[in-house]
């Protein structure tokens, strides 16, 4: 026995050597950022918080919702901005477990499409509950959408990251990003039909690259060190004729386009449909992505605490960089040419404890104008 303990030993130390080289490490992306467009004097505060916001959705009427990000475990999970204060929607009875309604489980992404309806979509703390979307009418708050993925679509360790829906309404398009298996692919969720699909699974546009995400501070890696967190297709956002969904993984060095149309056709067979995906331009780790009524696509970069702009021709150029923006998260267009922006700070929140997460407080949301309008939701 006591011979056998130092071999034990010695297997587990060489074991961690070999996870840390092969999951552990990964190269950092170059530092892409241009002169910014804009200072941060430009930028207004929106909100301070006690708990990192993780999506936005803001009305053509100026209502502001978003998420609290699940991974600090908030009180809430859905809240609008009402006088500077965060209060639960579509009431307080959502925001707890309840055999009376599909309450939110872990909600992180929340979009307004042009009927006036606020999606919201849970992930179900990664699978483990019942992964879902639900949609609100703005008006009345009364629930008007609801659907619960299969498994074979959303299954154990799934992660329903983040997703655009189209100008009618109908069509959904999600990011599954699979950080725990990585197996990412997009959803598709047809509202009219009450049906979904699981599209373009581990294709080179979803998955990750071994690059390591660098923010400010902190490495991200999991608890132990051992293994850099690395997460697939998250960000996400259609053009403003519907034509393209642009998309790409967190940890990734490309953006990526398909047509709708293509996402659209159940008769395309998955070899087919991959080959029309199109690599479109250089991005930075990105996390939250829109576009403009220009036809450009803003991208948030959680390393440099940046947003920028890849234009028409391909190009990025940074439009505001301030330490302030902490890890720039979620994107939505409001009324009046502005753009908000949640900063989740997450390189302060994932796998910190409750007393990190409060230390770290309080949390903004911004906004600022890039110049060009959108699609207030989106």
């Amino acid at each position: 026995m006591k011979r056998f303990l130092p071999r034990l030993v010695l297997v587990l130390l060489l074991a961690a050597v070999v996870i840390r080289l092969t999951l552990g490490g990964g190269e950092r992306l170059e530092d892409r950022s241009t002169p910014a467009v804009l200072s941060f004097d430009a930028v207004e505060k929106v909100a301070d918080l006690p708990f990192p916001p993780g999506n936005i959705a803001v009305s053509d009427q100026g209502r502001v919702f978003f998420t609290l990000h699940p991974d600090a475990h908030p009180p809430m999970k859905v809240v609008e901005l009402v006088g500077g204060t965060p209060v639960p929607f579509p009431s307080a009875a959502w925001q707890e477990p309840s055999d009376d309604i599909p309450w939110f489980q872990s909600v992180l992404s929340v979009r307004i499409d042009r009927q006036q309806r606020l999606w919201a979509l849970d992930f179900a703390n990664y699978g483990r509950g019942s992964p879902r979307i639900t949609a609100f009418d703005l008006r009345t708050g009364a629930l008007v959408d609801r659907y619960e993925f299969p498994a074979s679509v959303a299954g154990f360790a799934s992660m329903l990251n983040d997703f655009q829906v189209d100008a009618a309404g109908r069509y959904v398009f999600i990011a599954e990003s699979s950080p725990l298996l990585g197996n990412p692919a997009l959803i598709v969720y047809d509202s009219e039909k009450k049906t979904s699909r699981r599209v373009l699974e581990n294709d080179r546009s979803v998955r990750t690259e071994r690059l390591m995400i660098a923010a400010p501070g902190r490495d991200m890696r999991l608890p132990g060190g051992l293994i850099a967190l690395r997460i697939g297709v998250d960000s996400i956002a259609l053009s403003r004729d519907g034509v393209w969904l642009y998309y790409g993984p967190v940890t990734g060095r490309r953006l990526y386009r398909i047509r709708t149309t293509d996402l659209l056709d159940e008769t395309l067979p998955p070899a087919q449909l991959a080959a029309r995906v199109e690599d479109f331009a250089d991005k930075t780790l990105s996390d939250g992505l829109t576009t403009d009524d220009a036809g450009a696509i803003y991208v948030s970069d959680m390393e440099h605490s940046a947003i920028h702009r890849i234009d028409k021709d391909r190009t990025l150029t940074t439009i505001v960089r301030d330490p302030r923006l902490r890890w720039p998260d979620g994107f939505s267009f409001g009324p009046d040419g502005w753009m908000y922006v949640t900063c989740s700070a997450l390189q302060d929140v994932l796998f910190r404890s409750s007393d990190e997460v409060a230390a770290h407080a309080p949390y903004q949301i911004w906004r600022l104008r890039p110049g060009a309008t959108g699609v207030a939701g989106h």
